[in-house]
């Protein structure tokens, strides 16, 4: 059944949680997979009442990597509409407008941990192991590894571990910045909801602000970026969130957003 259905869904009160289903290929990433995540994304982006979305993957890792058995045969060119497939439905989890937060428990290796990384926010249990170990196979990254891990950890420690195909550590990866918190196994679905739960109260206006902020800013002249940081700051000032949110302060009450 978990093949059928690769990914699965729920929904509540405006959390979303989307699931990897392949456990007994330790959720490797396939091509209908990536369909399935794909597909899960245009419906959420459709849907008005939606505040977080958490990526998670069943059993006992996130994601191991890429299926290296549906890969091991492509031509050249056949790999290369792969690799374009992965990255297009990595960039569409990307540019969600809500906040996105990837619950990392086992391995996130290869395409595994090119899908944390399309991700706003990385919670990690204690024990995961991290890597792009590519080039023990003979390839590269082909879903975005060798873009976002020097966006993330800096261009040397990038290098370090793209040139070694070595595996990091939950706390080697939290010391680079890899991941932003290491916690328990048991905790992590709790530790991660609260997070959830703790963005879902919060603007979504803002919040979408926020990451098309650092989407378009990060790689831009810093006076480009900082234009771009004024001209959505202003545009803030024309919902109604601004002014539940500062009406909300100066009374010394807690918000309650709208999302409008």
């Amino acid at each position: 059944m978990a093949d059928e259905n690769p990914v699965g869904l729920s929904l509540e009160q405006g959390i979303a949680i989307l699931t990897l289903q392949r456990e007994k290929q330790l959720n490797a990433l396939n091509r209908e997979l990536l369909l399935s995540l794909s597909q899960h994304l245009e419906t959420l982006a459709a849907l008005p009442e939606l505040r977080v979305v958490v990526l998670q993957g069943a059993g006992r890792a996130f994601a191991a990597g890429a299926d290296i058995g549906q890969m091991q045969n492509l031509s050249a060119v056949e790999a290369t509409a792969f690799a374009k497939l992965g990255q297009q439905v990595f960039r569409q989890l990307e540019l969600l407008p809500q906040p996105t937060l990837a619950l990392i428990q086992g391995y996130a290796l290869g395409g595994g941990l090119e899908l944390a990384m399309a991700c706003d926010i990385r919670m990690a249990a204690e024990g995961t192991r991290f890597g792009q170990p590519e080039v023990s196979l003979g390839v590269i990254p082909g879903f975005g590894g060798t873009q976002r891990l020097p966006r993330l950890v800096g261009r040397g420690n990038a290098l370090r571990w793209l040139l070694s195909g070595e595996l990091l550590e939950a706390q080697q990866a939290l010391a680079i910045g890899l991941v932003t918190d290491v916690v328990a196994p048991a905790e992590l679905l709790d530790r991660g909801r609260a997070l959830a739960e703790k963005l879902a109260q919060l603007a979504p206006q803002a919040l979408a602000s926020v990451k098309r902020a650092v989407d378009l800013g990060s790689g831009a002249p810093l006076e480009q970026g900082l234009n771009l940081e004024a001209a959505l700051f202003g545009l803030c000032f024309a919902t109604v969130d601004q002014q539940e949110g500062m009406t909300a302060f100066l009374a010394k009450r807690k918000p309650v957003f709208s999302g409008k």
